[in-house]
């Protein structure tokens, strides 16, 4: 299977791919927990049936610590007892986020103030752009159809 588009060819695509890596790249230098990062860029990629996407960040988040058992939960997590009140929290708000138009009001206000229990305002900002980021990923991976053959090594570059 080939990708409709290759997305490195583009000049148009490089350079916005370029940009979400550096959105990407910000948010990872900031305070909230590379693990809850990966967790959540993984839990959204499921969501949207991204496959690139789910090989790396499963990947990134066993490079970054995260067991197989709780990796293996993530799609579970609402039934799964190995996550913390404060990554749960955070994957609500990237499920809510992600699915906003499954729901009129996007993410409740339940939601947001569950997540401002467990993350500062600079957390906060964090998380919502890792699950806007991750979703833009999805997304232009999805449209195209970018295939993935299970190769992609922790810390790969892309861009």
């Amino acid at each position: 299977m080939d990708a409709r588009l290759n997305l490195f060819g583009s000049q148009v695509a490089t350079k916005v791919l370029k940009c979400l890596t550096a959105a990407h790249n910000a948010v990872a230098a900031s305070k909230l927990p590379a693990t809850t990062q990966e967790l959540v860029r993984l839990r959204a990629s499921q969501i949207n049936g991204c496959g690139f996407c789910t090989d790396m960040h499963t990947k990134e988040a066993a490079h970054a610590g995260e067991t197989a058992v709780r990796l293996n939960l993530v799609a579970a997590w609402r039934e799964a007892t190995v996550f913390t009140e404060a990554e749960r929290a955070a994957l609500e708000l990237a499920e809510q986020g992600t699915r906003t138009a499954d729901a009129a009001g996007g993410v409740t206000d339940e939601a947001w103030a569950n997540a401002a229990k467990y993350y500062d305002e600079e957390q906060l900002a964090a998380l919502v752009a890792t699950i806007a980021i991750i979703n833009a990923f999805n997304r232009m991976n999805v449209i195209v159809q970018l295939p993935t053959d299970g190769t992609y090594q922790p810390g790969q570059a892309l861009i």
